[in-house]
């Protein structure tokens, strides 16, 4: 599937999260949340990222915004990351790839001329109505978070 698009709805899901509880759309009905889609625990570029959403979590919550990343990793393997990093962000493990496909999100990549299968880092922002609000494709780690940040704090006003 292609990644939606503003006004889609969000596709439905249920995945662990690596406190051991589930997640769910409709346990987030009402309220707005970003996912953040990102290739694996513990590589530089996946760890700068959810190091700056943890430094602004506190600023997420204030907007009702909770902040979900989702990579193909198992639970254990997010719980050590978590620790590790002493991350404040929900991980949710979709070993089965079932909404990073919902979302286009495993594509094709290729890296020193090999071309292999992984998550596109993407990020959406799911409004209270359970629409896409927002999408930021192929995301560049520097920065993102505040960008994310200004996005939700803008749709919590109804701005």
């Amino acid at each position: 599937m292609s990644t939606p698009v503003v006004g889609d709805d969000c596709p439905a899901f249920d995945l662990p999260e690596a406190d051991g509880s589930r997640v769910t759309k409709p346990s987030l009905s009402g309220h707005p949340f970003v996912l953040y889609f990102y290739p694996k625990d513990d590589t530089s570029g996946c760890t700068l990222e959810a190091i700056e959403f943890t430094a602004l979590i506190d600023q997420f919550d204030a907007a009702g915004t909770p902040v979900l990343g989702v990579s193909p990793d198992p639970v254990k393997q997010h719980c050590k990351f978590r620790d590790k990093h002493a991350l404040k962000v929900k991980l949710l493990s979709d070993e089965e790839k079932s909404l990073i496909q919902a979302f286009g999100v495993w594509a094709q990549k290729s890296m020193y001329g090999k071309t292999y299968m992984g998550v596109e880092r993407t990020t959406v922002l799911v409004g209270a109505d359970g629409r896409i609000a927002q999408v930021w494709p192929k995301v560049k780690v520097p920065g993102h978070a505040q960008e994310v940040l200004a996005a939700a704090q803008a749709l919590a006003k109804g701005a």
